[in-house]
């Protein structure tokens, strides 16, 4: 018989595709409320550039329900492997002026090492695999071109390919 192992209690992770803002303050504070096990939060925000002064907005599109799947399942593949506490990811879509807030990614941790490295884990899979289109919207009111993913973001998201 083999031996009992103690199982792993449940991780809260919630993943949420949405068109209005988010309180990056509240949404740390909902992770960790009432918390004693952890140790450090990590969290990464992601703004809407305005590319020069030439960029009026940026509109965001996905699918609805195939979004959420994909990021669920990479998001949970980040807290198995840094033995993650708790992670939030929401990302939005929509038009998004300049300064506003696109995406956000908190994670949780025992130690900060894991909170970082789950938070920049999941940040380099959204980069590159998460089922987002996005176009320019240009100050001049010409038409903006869609964006084209980045061989640095396929780079960064390279390093995770070996195991820890």
């Amino acid at each position: 018989m083999a031996p009992e192992t103690a199982a792993r209690p449940l991780v809260p992770v919630s993943v949420r595709i949405q068109s209005g803002d988010f309180d990056i303050s509240e949404e740390i504070g909902a992770l960790t409320a009432g918390r004693a096990d952890i140790g450090a939060v990590a969290s990464f925000t992601g703004l809407c550039r305005d590319e020069g002064g030439r960029l009026s907005a940026l509109e965001l599109e996905h699918y609805p329900g195939m979004a959420e799947r994909a990021i669920r399942a990479i998001a949970e593949q980040a807290v198995e492997r840094f033995e993650l506490a708790g992670l939030t990811a929401i990302h939005r879509y929509g038009k998004i002026a300049p300064g506003g807030n696109i995406v956000l990614v908190v994670t949780c941790a025992s130690h900060r090492q894991a909170a970082f490295d789950g938070a920049s884990f999941l940040m380099d899979y959204l980069k590159t695999d998460a089922p987002f289109w996005k176009k320019e919207h240009l100050k001049d009111g010409g038409a903006g071109e869609w964006v084209s993913a980045k061989d640095a973001d396929d780079k960064a998201k390279a390093r995770w390919r070996s195991k820890p």
